[in-house]
C-alpha cells in the first residue's frame, strides 16, 4: 500500500515510521524542506507547492493536525474522495491495547499524563500519548495494557473508527476557529470522540461545562458527570474533605476547583479501564501542577507573580484571571480568530498591559484599562510599576504564543526570568 503522509512534523515523521515499519511505501509532503529533514530516510519526501498528482499515488493519506481542513492538500484530497485520516486514526487503527482518550479546550495534558500516571501507579504498563508530544504512532507497536490518548479536535476530524473503551470532554469553549472556521465545526470535532462507543463505553464530562454538558448528552456510551466544585447527582467529585470517584473514596486534594475537576476525570477514566483506588490515591497525593499552569514565580512587597503561559485561548485566561481577588494581567500575542473582549471584562482584572499581535484588539476592548508593552520586558517593568499590595500579576495571554516566541514554553520561561530578575530571586 501506497500512504502519503501531510505534513512532516512530530505527528507526520511518526505516521511516516510506523507506516514504513508495516511495510508500506510512503511519500511525505510538507511546504518547509527543513521540516521533511526529520523524515525517515526510506519515505519519499516533496517539498515546495503542493501538487495535486500526489494524491493520484495514494492508497491512503493520513494528515498531520497542523494541516488545516481549508488547506489545498485537504481539499484537494476531500475533492478526490480519498481516503484521508488523521495520524490519530492511522495509529489506533494499529493499537491492540485498549485505550482511553481525553479532549477539550483546556486541561487536556494534564488529564492526560495523570490518567497514565494512574494506571501505572497501579502497576499496569501503560503511557501517554497523542497531542501531549509524544504521537501515538510511535508507541502502538509497543505492549501496553492501557494508553492515554491526548486527541485535538484537529487530530478528531478525520477519524473513522477511532474506538476509545473511556473518553472524556473537559470543556468547550471558542478555540481555533482559524482552523475549523466555525464554533459549531470546531464543537463538532470534538464530539467525534464517542461517536464509534457503544453502551458499555465511558463518557466522563464536566458537569460545570454547559458545553461539553449539552453535547456529551447525545453520546451512546455510559455517561458520567463531574465536578470539581461539589458531588454531582450520579458522578464523581468532592463532597466534605472527601474526593468520590465511583465506589472509591478518596482524601480530598487542597486543590482549586479547575485542577480537582481534572484529577477527578482522570480518576474517572483510570478506574473505569481496571486502573486502582491505590493507584488513584498515589496520583492524588503526589500531584504538582506542570510548570507555566497557574505557576508562582515570586512573590515581594505583597505582590504574587504567576505564569500561566498555558493559558493560549479566552476561555483558559478567563478561568484563571477569576481564580485571584485583584489581578494585573499580561495578555495578547497572537490571537486565534476569537473574541478577546472577556479578558477585559474579568471582575477581578484591575488593569491589562497588552502585548504582541493581539495588543490593539485589547486596547479597543478595555480602553483606558488597557496599556500597551512593546515586548515582555517592558509588559514586566509597567505591572511592576502598577501593581499594589494584594495584587497578582498574572501573565494568562488568552493567545498563541507564536508571534513574539516560539511556544508558550519559552514565553512562560521568559516571563519567569524577567520576574526573578526583578524581584532579585536568582532561583
Amino acid at each position: 500500500m501506497r500512504v502519503l503522509v501531510l505534513g512532516a512534523a512530530i505527528s507526520g515523521s511518526a505516521a511516516a515510521r510506523l507506516a514504513l515499519q508495516l511495510g508500506h511505501d510512503v511519500v511525505a509532503y510538507d511546504r518547509d524542506a527543513a521540516a521533511a529533514s526529520e523524515l525517515p530516510a526510506a519515505a519519499e519526501a516533496v517539498t515546495g507547492a503542493w501538487e495535486r498528482r500526489l494524491l493520484d499515488r495514494a492508497d491512503l493519506v493520513v494528515t498531520s493536525p497542523g494541516i488545516p481542513e481549508h488547506a489545498e492538500p485537504i481539499r484537494d484530497a476531500l475533492a478526490a474522495q480519498a481516503p484521508l485520516v488523521s495520524e490519530l486514526e492511522f495509529a489506533a487503527s494499529h493499537l491492540e491495547a485498549p485505550y482511553v482518550a481525553i479532549t477539550g479546550t483546556n486541561g487536556k495534558t494534564t488529564v492526560t499524563e495523570a490518567t497514565a500516571a494512574m494506571l501505572t501507579a497501579a502497576g499496569l504498563t501503560a503511557c501517554a500519548a497523542g497531542n501531549v508530544g509524544r504521537a501515538l504512532s510511535d508507541v502502538v507497536l509497543d505492549h501496553w495494557d492501557c494508553v492515554a490518548v491526548e486527541a485535538s479536535s484537529f487530530q478528531l476530524r478525520f477519524i473513522d473508527r477511532f474506538h476509545p473503551k473511556a473518553a472524556a470532554i473537559l470543556n468547550i469553549a471558542p478555540d481555533h476557529l482559524d482552523w475549523h472556521g466555525s464554533f459549531a465545526a470546531y464543537t463538532a470535532a470534538k464530539a467525534r470522540i464517542f461517536e464509534n462507543q457503544v453502551g458499555d463505553d465511558v463518557v466522563v464530562f464536566d458537569v460545570d461545562d454547559a458545553v461539553a454538558a449539552g453535547v456529551c448528552a447525545r453520546a451512546p456510551s455510559r455517561q458520567v458527570p463531574v465536578s470539581g466544585r461539589r458531588r454531582p447527582e450520579g458522578g464523581n467529585g468532592p463532597e466534605g474533605e472527601s474526593l468520590f470517584v465511583g465506589r472509591y473514596e478518596f482524601s480530598r486534594p487542597a486543590l482549586d476547583a479547575v485542577w480537582l475537576s481534572d484529577l477527578t476525570v482522570a480518576a474517572s477514566l483510570a478506574t473505569a479501564v481496571g486502573g486502582s483506588a491505590a493507584g488513584v490515591a498515589d496520583v492524588l497525593e503526589s500531584f504538582t501542577p506542570a510548570s507555566h499552569r497557574r505557576t508562582l514565580v515570586a512573590e515581594a512587597g505583597g505582590v504574587a507573580w504567576v505564569d500561566d503561559s498555558k493559558a493560549t485561548n479566552p476561555h483558559a485566561a478567563v478561568a484563571a484571571a477569576g481564580a485571584y481577588p485583584s489581578v494585573v494581567l499580561i495578555a495578547g500575542g497572537r490571537n486565534k480568530g476569537l473574541d478577546l473582549a472577556p479578558l477585559v471584562a474579568v471582575p477581578s482584572v484591575r488593569h491589562v498591559i497588552a502585548i504582541g499581535e493581539a495588543a490593539a484588539e485589547l486596547v479597543a476592548a478595555g480602553g483606558e484599562r488597557v496599556t500597551r508593552a512593546p515586548d515582555m520586558q517592558a509588559a514586566v517593568r509597567i505591572a511592576a510599576g502598577m501593581s499594589e499590595v494584594g495584587d497578582t500579576v498574572l501573565l494568562a495571554p488568552g493567545c498563541a504564543s507564536f508571534d513574539m516566541f516560539t511556544s508558550y514554553v519559552e514565553r512562560g520561561d521568559v516571563f519567569t526570568a524577567l520576574v526573578r530578575e526583578l524581584v532579585g530571586d536568582p532561583a
